[in-house]
This record gives structure tokens, C-alpha cells and sequence, in this order.
């Protein structure tokens, strides 16, 4: 059996201001492609400023909402091949 080491490039970016931090997730595929997906945080006005935290909530939603993206891209991808419908399983 033949092994192949395949790499994707994930990307992420931020934007934040004292109340709202946003997400984008980028991953390039091997075949040239690009999948994006989009996540956010909102900071409670009782909460401190801790802008590291908004980044990690919004991203973790960012790279959840890629994940569901790849899932629907993969099973496009199936239902092309095979002419009939597949179901994905979320997790």
C-alpha cells in the first residue's frame, strides 16, 4: 500500500473591537480551491477586555462552520460521482 502525504493550508483572521471579535477561516485544497467560513464572539459588557479569548470563541466557530462546510463540499462531491444522495453525519 502507498502512502501520500497530503497538505492543507488553513488561514485565519481577525477582527476585532472592544465588543466584537470576528473570525475568517480559509483552507486551500490541493486541486486550487478555497473553502471559507465565518465565526464571531460578543463580549458581554461585564466582562474584561480579553481579546485572546474573543479570538478563540470566534475562531472555534469559524473553523466549526468550515468543518460543515467540507462535510457538504465532500458529499456534493459523492452525490456527483455516484448519482444518488448521501447524508452526512455530524459529530
Amino acid at each position: 500500500m502507498m502512502h501520500t502525504a497530503v497538505g492543507w493550508h488553513v488561514e485565519m483572521e481577525f477582527q476585532e473591537d472592544d465588543e466584537h471579535t470576528r473570525a475568517v477561516a480559509m483552507v486551500r485544497l490541493p486541486d486550487g480551491s478555497e473553502v471559507r467560513a465565518h465565526g464571531q464572539a460578543s463580549r458581554h459588557h461585564t466582562d474584561s477586555n480579553q481579546p485572546r479569548v474573543g479570538e478563540e470563541i470566534a475562531g472555534a466557530r469559524a473553523l466549526n462552520n468550515l468543518a460543515m462546510k467540507m462535510l457538504a463540499k465532500a458529499h456534493g462531491e459523492i452525490d456527483a460521482a455516484s448519482g444518488r444522495t448521501s447524508h452526512p453525519i455530524h459529530v
